[in-house]
């Protein structure tokens, strides 16, 4: 569909769902993902989130913003099926939510110490049928993607993180977005270049290509 505004999200991605198709979006503002799931939530019903991200967004004293994603689309989402991965940098509002909500968190260690088929096996067992992946940049580790807003030390290495996309995506998903990509931040378009691998390899193992 190439770029479009906020404001022409609501509509673009209705016409997508309509067409049976696979939406893939890359931003920009991570609270872009709150429009995209109210939107496609309006066809396909609650939706099992996965949500790559350093941070839970998970604030909920300030809505409409992109630290209260998760907030802001709870309505729309089966909490019990859905999973946050990558997490390192909450504030004690979000854990208290997380907590509140009882929110499945897989941090960077949790991967370490259990290694990741173990991961990926407890997370497909997790999942819906309508599976939404929405990746913030910075759950990979600055080390393989600097070109983020708010880079966040110890988190994934960008083959466990396209492993787990993989994974996942064979599984069947409806619909995708990669997020917080800053190409004025990035060192040599590396950030860039891993979100595009990322998402061919998302587009080959759901069937899409």
């Amino acid at each position: 569909m190439g770029n479009i505004g906020r404001e022409c999200i609501e509509d673009t991605f209705e016409k997508i769902s309509a067409s049976s198709k696979i939406p893939i979006s890359i931003g920009g503002d991570h609270s872009i993902t709150r429009q995209i799931i109210n939107t496609m939530a309006k066809k396909h019903g609650k939706i099992s989130l996965v949500y790559f991200d350093a941070h839970p967004d998970f604030v909920s004293s300030t809505i409409d913003y992109y630290g209260s994603v998760v907030n802001d689309i709870l309505s729309n989402i089966e909490i019990t099926s859905s999973v946050q991965i990558g997490i390192r940098t909450p504030e004690q509002e979000e854990l208290d939510n997380t907590k509140k909500f009882n929110l499945t968190v897989i941090t960077p260690f949790d991967i370490q110490e259990q290694g990741i088929k173990q991961v990926v096996n407890s997370i497909l067992s997790k999942l819906g049928d309508k599976v939404y992946i929405s990746f913030d940049m910075d759950c990979i580790d600055p080390a393989y993607a600097s070109g983020v807003s708010v880079p966040v030390p110890v988190g994934l290495n960008s083959v466990d993180a396209i492993y787990l996309l993989k994974e996942i995506a064979k599984k069947g998903i409806i619909g995708m977005d990669v997020m917080e990509v800053c190409p004025s931040f990035d060192i040599k378009d590396r950030t860039s270049h891993l979100a595009s691998r990322m998402i061919s390899e998302v587009l080959y193992s759901s069937g899409e290509t």
